[in-house]
């Protein structure tokens, strides 16, 4: 969909996208991502700008946003899952797992970074390498310099979420009707 500065989505045609997303403006979408029911992805405000990388998945109910003059960059095989919010400017690496309504704004994510559910990460810089605990609030720079490294489990968790919604995205491409 076009935003009022008349920019319209460029979309991967290996990616799949509900017909239940919205979609607006200057927002790029790579290769095999998956883009799940009543996902919001807005770039409309003036010079703002979405990249969702290559075999990312957007799960349902995923809030993506930018104010104006920022830029949303969502990193290579990123999970956003169910109910959570990006909101710009926001720069998430690759590798990383954003949980179940855990809110991300103003923020630089490093690689293989795990936020986990209920979550609230603000105005900070997480390295690469580092797990958000459920229900973490992290609003300072000496709080995200805390951050416990990622443990093998959640390294693997994440992997397993990318690996399913990449299967949904060849599934639903495969799908006749």
């Amino acid at each position: 969909m076009q935003n009022p500065a008349g920019q319209h989505p460029e979309i991967s045609e290996s990616a799949w996208i509900s017909d239940k997303a919205t979609i607006i403006g200057n927002v790029y979408i790579g290769n095999e991502v998956f883009v799940g029911p009543n996902a919001v992805i807005r770039a409309d405000e003036p010079d703002a700008s979405i990249r969702i990388e290559d075999n990312c998945n957007v799960q349902d109910n995923v809030t993506i946003h930018g104010i104006s003059g920022s830029e949303v960059v969502i990193g290579k095989e990123t999970s956003l899952a169910h109910g959570c919010i990006v909101h710009g400017p926001c720069t998430i690496g690759k590798g990383c797992f954003i949980g179940f309504g855990a809110v991300v704004f103003d923020c630089k994510i490093g690689d293989d970074v795990v936020i986990l559910h209920n979550t609230t990460v603000h105005g900070v810089t997480i390295e690469s390498g580092r797990n958000v605990p459920i229900g973490a609030v992290i609003v300072t720079e000496k709080e995200a310099a805390r951050l416990p490294e990622l443990t093998c489990d959640l390294s693997e968790f994440k992997q397993n979420v990318i690996e399913a919604n990449l299967e949904l995205v060849e599934g639903y491409r495969n799908t006749k009707c």
